[in-house]
């Protein structure tokens, strides 16, 4: 009984990484994605290896359906959400920045395209395009036929190539255009700010109900200027990699207050995502103070 225990929790911590990816990929969520892992392994534990044929495919696919149940919750919960709904921003290696596919795919602006897909459609489009699972083992993960899926990847790949993100920045120009932002906001130079954002940038700011935001997106740069002009002296800025792009974190007594990653296009700022929610910093918060 143990040896048998023992092989199934080798099997589980070694697709661990690539499971709890597949189930933020598809949630958004850093907190619900521990959650489905915890699920996932309950079922596997109970499951007779001699009758698993490819563990990593079968892991996946109990992951995978777990996920498309919480995912379908979740959706009902967004519909009453207080002001813009951003993803649950997640700290990342640089490792994964290096990584280019895997960067644009757990990227704010990639997560919030993934979001206007079914979770059907999302699911599909996360195991073929992200991590090219075959046909017929995405077919066994959500309960459809290969020809099904194919048409479904077909579907996706079109709705998600008209709304993803436009062209791909160097991580170099990437710290670079940060640093400058956030020279930028520590000295609350006006002009300093404006030379850095684009003239049409978007800032979607995420409370929550539970801390002040925007309650709609703020848009131009002059008055996403303005607002980060705001920013109390007493706040702190610690660059990062969040969700595999260059991000600051605004610290406010030690404690996170406010993470915003950016995405830049042409050297400029098109689009900062602000997380305030605390319930979404959570995750963030155990993480920095363990690797602190």
């Amino acid at each position: 009984m143990d040896s048998a225990v023992d092989s199934a929790t080798e099997a589980f911590l070694a697709h661990r990484n690539l499971l709890f990816t597949v189930a933020y990929e598809m949630l958004s969520s850093a907190a619900d994605a521990e959650d489905v892992l915890q699920e996932a392994w309950l079922l596997w534990a109970g499951v007779d290896l001699d009758t698993v044929r490819d563990q990593r495919a079968y892991l996946v696919r109990i992951t995978t359906r777990q996920a498309l149940k919480r995912l379908r919750t979740l959706g009902r919960r967004k519909e009453s959400y207080v002001g813009p709904w951003l993803p649950e921003p997640l700290l990342t290696v640089p490792d994964v920045a290096e990584d280019v596919e895997l960067a644009d795919s757990v990227s704010m602006a990639m997560l919030l395209v993934l979001e206007t897909l079914t979770p059907t459609e999302r699911a599909v489009f996360v195991l073929r395009e992200v991590f090219d699972l075959a046909y017929d083992e995405i077919a066994e993960a959500v309960d459809k036929s290969p020809a099904a899926v194919r048409q479904i990847i077909h579907r996706a790949r079109a709705h998600v190539a008209a709304r993803r993100p436009r062209g791909v920045v160097s991580p170099v120009e990437a710290r670079g255009a940060l640093k400058a932002f956030q020279w930028a906001v520590e000295t609350g130079d006006l002009q300093r700010l404006l030379d850095i954002l684009a003239p049409d940038v978007v800032l979607l700011a995420d409370g929550g109900g539970l801390k002040p935001a925007a309650l709609a997106p703020v848009v131009g740069a002059d008055q996403v200027a303005r607002v980060l002009r705001r920013v109390s002296p007493a706040v702190s800025l610690q660059p990062a990699q969040v969700n595999g792009h260059p991000a600051l974190i605004f610290r406010l007594n030690g404690d996170i207050d406010t993470v915003v990653t950016v995405r830049i296009d042409h050297g400029l700022i098109t689009g900062l995502y602000a997380v305030r929610n605390p319930e979404k910093l959570s995750h963030m918060e155990r993480e920095t103070t363990v690797s602190r």
